[in-house]
């Protein structure tokens, strides 16, 4: 019923049960420091117990059990010669019995030079504590008075100085909030200043209080210095020293990990670009350098397979993204054998929608995306603004794909990016193209979902240990023993949902979007290019555009429909035929350049025009006839006579004269056969293309 050492409360005392005897039991009062052992009737306290006026309770003691004394310690020696001391009292049969305990004390203080109030404190500590030799530990964990304000009393506390001069200050009331205004002001702050700056605005502030105190005795940096590792808990130091943002990123606990949130393959994807640390040229001219490109990664949680990638030289934006995306979701065979891989579907399984996509939050915000969230169900997860670590798995495959090349490709930015005096500009020593490097990532992800081994996976609990941590074992094992979360659609549609908006204005010369001109025949048999003051058509609408190509956009006459019209590139436009959008606004661009160019001159010739015309009119106003003899009917009379005069002087200057000698001309004949036709073309059908 009862055991050995267990605590037992009884009204407001607790009791140690020290040994069974049959019927009875030996305990101990713990709270009573002058109580002995004494005897109860098991049967009387079970009564007590099942009338609820006894029950058993936690040991205040436990905590010994776990105490280990370093081997020389001041408290182990203690332990040891204590338990030595008592051991013959405790090891008694009748130790419960005054009269042989007190025989054995009377023994024991002959032989050694001890007291009886020694051995008595000692052994009720035995009992009280557990009977243990842990039991008889000094209490130094109470001495001190740890995290507790000591009082001064009126005399200076701490070591006296030594070197210093001074004898130094108390800390009151008063210092210790200057400490706080000097601490919060200047040192919890991400300004980046020292203990020592905030020591030295402290001192300061204590002047402004105690102007005549000498340098010596205002408190010292040690004394402020404590005052910041006693009131100050460490999270609150480490918070405090940086901003909320590097603190969130770089300090927090990680209390879990992106497995613990997904099921299986395909629960979420993980996309985010980093700028890569190499300088390219140009595939169509290597004596081109194009800088470093950038590099987007979709990487599935579970699995740790790289589902898609790209590598170009847009900004990081939802423009380039999508081209990851797509490829994410896509069959890779063809990708990888215009690199020279050629693998099998099964070689790379990751085709399909996510239940999830996670993203920086400025990436995949707008209509575009939503559309994929309603249509699909691919639900778009956004991380905080400046939380990259929200976003892990992606992060850290950056590094690894760096480790790839950076050590030995040329032009790799390796250490500082600030060029040394003397030294190497590593931009002059680019080699690889753009699809060299494209190939080299291609061969890097290809290597990492087949092969590599993740050595800091977590496992869950059901993965067997026999389970590769390879990126295509972890997908296969999860299709068959999780729930595989990719789902399969129609790529085009995919595509379409993934494709940019824009707002493109209608005219009689087409749809215009970018300053770039298309017809479709659909709007053409609504009347929408008809000229004409009645024609009814819309000022604006919704079109979808492939960055990759300026030859179609994607129209949606309804709204909240994803059906649309396939729009061509107008005659209007043929200059950009065949070309992508960054090209089409790079070439707009050059024609900007040119034709303010252009302006300037025309500006200048213009004013030259007008100077010009302006003295003639000068001139002529000078050189104007007198009048003042005729009146205006006669003027406007001789009109028509003074005409055929003009008109006659201007026929004998325009007659050509008249060549007398002779000359003698070969005339050729170009003989026309029936297959051959020399005449001038005309357009005139083109021209006045009527409609059927």
């Amino acid at each position: 019923m009862f055991q050995i050492n267990e605590v037992l409360e009884l009204g407001t005392q607790k009791y140690r049960v020290l040994s069974l005897h049959g019927e009875d039991l030996v305990w101990i009062s713990i709270d009573n420091k002058s109580s002995f052992p004494s005897i109860a009737s098991i049967a009387e306290l079970i009564s007590a117990l099942e009338a609820e006026k006894l029950k058993r309770c936690e040991d205040p003691f436990s905590y010994l059990a776990f105490e280990m004394p370093e081997d020389g310690s001041t408290a182990k020696t203690k332990r040891d010669d204590n338990f030595e001391l008592i051991k013959s009292i405790v090891e008694l049969p009748d130790y419960y019995l005054p009269k042989p305990r007190a025989a054995k004390i009377n023994q024991i203080i002959e032989q050694r030079r001890t007291t009886k109030q020694t051995l008595y404190r000692l052994i009720r500590q035995y009992w009280q504590r557990g009977q243990t030799v842990n039991a008889l530990l000094p209490d130094y964990k109470n001495s001190g008075g740890k995290g507790q304000k000591r009082k001064a009393g009126g005399r200076k506390l701490g070591r006296p100085r030594k070197y210093m001069p001074g004898t130094g200050v108390n800390i009151d009331e008063l210092t210790e909030r200057l400490f706080r205004i000097a601490i919060d002001k200047y040192l919890l702050r991400d300004k980046g200043h020292t203990f020592s700056y905030a020591y030295r605005r402290f001192k300061d502030l204590y002047e402004n209080y105690f102007p005549e105190t000498p340098e010596e005795e205002i408190p010292t940096n040690w004394q402020m210095n404590h005052f910041y590792k006693r009131e100050y808990k460490q999270p609150k130091r480490l918070s405090g020293r940086v901003s909320k943002i590097q603190y969130n990123k770089d300090m927090r606990p990680l209390l879990s990990t992106a497995n613990t949130q997904v099921i299986g393959p395909g629960s979420r994807f993980e996309i985010d670009a980093t700028i890569a640390d190499i300088y390219l040229v140009s595939d169509h001219d290597r004596s081109q350098i194009v800088g470093r490109p950038v590099v987007y990664m979709v990487i599935d949680v579970f699995s740790r397979m790289v589902a898609g990638f790209y590598v170009g030289f847009e900004n990081p934006s939802y423009v380039a993204a999508l081209q990851a995306l797509n490829m994410a979701m896509i069959n890779k065979a063809a990708f990888c054998k215009k690199f020279g891989f050629d693998i099998e579907d099964h070689d790379w399984p990751v085709v399909g929608l996510p239940d999830a996509i996670l993203a920086d939050r400025g990436e995949l915000l707008g209509h575009q995306i939503e559309s994929l969230e309603s249509n699909f169900s691919v639900r778009i997860e956004n991380t905080p603004p400046y939380r990259g670590d929200a976003k892990g798995i992606v992060e850290r495959s950056f590094k690894a794909l760096h480790a790839d090349f950076t050590l030995f490709a040329p032009g790799s930015v390796t250490g500082t990016k600030v060029k040394k005096r003397g030294g190497k500009d590593y931009r002059l020593d680019a080699k690889l193209s753009v699809s060299d490097f494209k190939g080299i990532i291609l061969s890097s992800v290809l290597y990492h979902n087949q092969f590599e081994t993740l050595k800091k996976y977590d496992r869950d609990a059901d993965m067997p240990p026999e389970l590769p941590l390879v990126p295509l074992e972890l997908w296969r094992w999860g299709l068959q023993h999780r729930t595989g979360r990719l789902r399969a659609a129609s790529a085009e549609a995919v595509r379409l949902n993934l494709l940019p908006r824009k707002t493109a204005t209608v005219s009689e010369l087409g749809i215009r979007l970018f300053s770039v001109f298309y017809t479709a025949p659909e709007a053409i048999a609504l009347g929408w290019m008809h000229r004409s003051k009645n024609v009814s058509r819309p000022a604006k609408v919704e079109v979808a555009y492939d960055p990759a190509t300026a030859d179609n956009i994607y129209l949606f006459p309804k709204k909240n429909c994803m059906e649309n019209w396939v729009c061509k590139l107008s005659d209007r436009s043929r200059e950009f035929q065949h070309l992508s959008f960054w090209e089409v606004w790079d070439k707009q661009e050059a024609q900007k350049t040119t034709m303010g160019a252009t302006e300037v001159i025309s500006e200048k010739k213009k004013r030259q025009h007008e100077q010009l015309v302006m003295s003639k009119i000068k001139q002529a106003e000078k050189l104007a006839a007198d009048i003042s003899h005729l009146t205006k009917a006669e003027r406007i009379a001789s009109i028509s006579q003074n005409r055929n005069n003009e008109k006659q002087r201007e026929r004998g200057e325009n007659k050509p004269a008249i060549d007398t000698s002779e000359a003698t001309n070969n005339v050729v004949k170009l003989t026309e056969s029936e297959n051959e036709n020399y005449s001038y073309p005309t357009f005139i059908d083109e021209l006045f293309d009527d409609e059927d």
